[in-house]
């Protein structure tokens, strides 16, 4: 496999229509739709004043308690067998597991209707908590990418936000006529006819221990893997700030660390991945989820199987995957992350501020926001984020209400 470790950010050829996704190749939604442009409202032009249901601090943590009913969360403290009987008692609930031709039929359909738009990119982001929870931060990613490539089509994967009230939440951008669409995701469609299968209908079965992580995370990492093996294009976390135009990057990953010693990555991230449609290296990467599946570890079935197969591949000019250095996707890491919400302190912040802007203007194509560690921090009048943010959004006038 050969890498080009990319120290220049050139982009390569485009993505655009070059990987065409094939009639029956894709999958379900349970819903049929409606046109979603337009509405009875004037959209808000603040992220402030959007339809979001969770908007404090106090109706997050009050939204955290409901999730722990969630049927993909296992309970707690219980041994393999007891998770392994929880689960079977499960599984009738599960319709993110259930698949038939009709449903999978609708859903390539509707796929292909969103793909169909003359789209410059082919954007995916996987959501698989509940629409309540898909707050300004996670509006923020979406509207941040379309600020950069208008043109592009993104497709939700999430039956959260494929219903009325997921509308609501996209309905400012539908109004200005970017193309997204949140669609139920049909697992069994998606990893059909990939090693990634069997490994399903085994779970299905419920002859196997989904593990003490959420299954949702291990599903999201299945999702994401088959999507781009199905498709081709670009997938994408929901806790980003996008300041390039993705579109010109082609069969590309990104490293999240490097060692100082050697200058060679030791660590990739999949929260930004690029391939086109039937990559080989998709397969492998689904294959060693098959096979080293491990749900008591979180990250294993992600970042770090990213990492461990590409370390396994090696320079086999087979692949010839671009893997960017940390300044492309992750230029900040996640415990630095905080003081990019801080407003500067005396001239010497305030130089600082310029410099770090500057910098990440001019290496980075994205800023992952760590949502996990940063989500409840504010965005501070004068701070990085809030200059980068208002440099790459159509929306979001009140950014210190993030």
């Amino acid at each position: 496999m050969f890498f080009i470790y990319a120290y220049s950010l050139t982009p390569n050829r485009s993505l655009n229509s070059t990987t065409k996704v094939e009639t029956g190749d894709v999958l379900p939604s349970s819903q049929m739709k409606t046109p979603l442009v337009g509405g009875e409202e004037q959209a808000s032009t603040s992220l402030n004043g959007l339809p979001f249901a969770v908007s404090t601090t106090q109706e997050r943590k009050i939204e955290g308690e409901t999730e722990n009913e969630d049927p993909l969360i296992p309970p707690s403290k219980a041994s393999v067998d007891e998770r392994i009987e929880w689960f079977r008692r499960k599984l009738p609930e599960l319709e993110i597991l259930k698949s038939n031709e009709t449903s999978s039929e609708k859903f390539n359909g509707w796929v292909l209707k969103l793909f169909n738009n003359k789209c410059s990119a082919q954007f995916f982001m996987v959501w698989l908590s509940k629409a309540q929870s898909f707050g300004p931060r996670e509006f923020l990613a979406l509207d941040s990418l379309l600020s950069t490539t208008p043109d592009g089509c993104l497709l939700i994967f999430s039956s959260s936000m494929d219903n009325p009230e997921g509308s609501s939440i996209l309905k400012p951008l539908l109004d200005r006529r970017f193309n997204v669409l949140a669609v139920t995701p049909n697992v069994p469609f998606l990893v059909s006819n990939t090693p990634a299968e069997a490994w399903l209908d085994k779970l299905k079965n419920g002859n196997m221990d989904p593990g003490s992580v959420p299954l949702y995370n291990h599903l999201s990492d299945l999702i994401r893997l088959a999507v781009l093996y199905k498709y081709g294009g670009v997938y994408l976390d929901t806790d980003f700030i996008f300041l390039k135009d993705l579109s010109g990057l082609r069969n590309a990953i990104g490293a999240q660390s490097i060692n100082q010693v050697t200058k060679k990555w030791s660590r990739l991230n999949g929260a930004v991945m690029i391939f086109d449609m039937h990559h080989p290296v998709l397969l492998e990467f689904l294959k060693e989820y098959a096979t080293k599946f491990d749900g008591n570890r979180w990250g294993h079935n992600g970042p770090y199987l990213v990492s461990r197969v590409l370390e396994r591949i090696g320079d086999n000019p087979e692949y010839n995957i671009t893997i960017f250095p940390p300044k492309a996707f992750y230029p900040v890491d996640w415990i630095k992350i905080a003081k990019l919400f801080k407003k500067p302190e005396k001239e010497a912040g305030s130089k600082w501020v310029d410099e770090t802007v500057a910098d990440i203007s001019s290496e980075s194509y994205v800023v992952h926001l760590w949502n996990k560690i940063s989500r409840e921090l504010k965005i501070e009048k004068g701070s990085v984020m809030a200059r980068l943010i208002a440099e790459h959004c159509n929306i979001c006038a009140n950014i210190y209400d993030l």
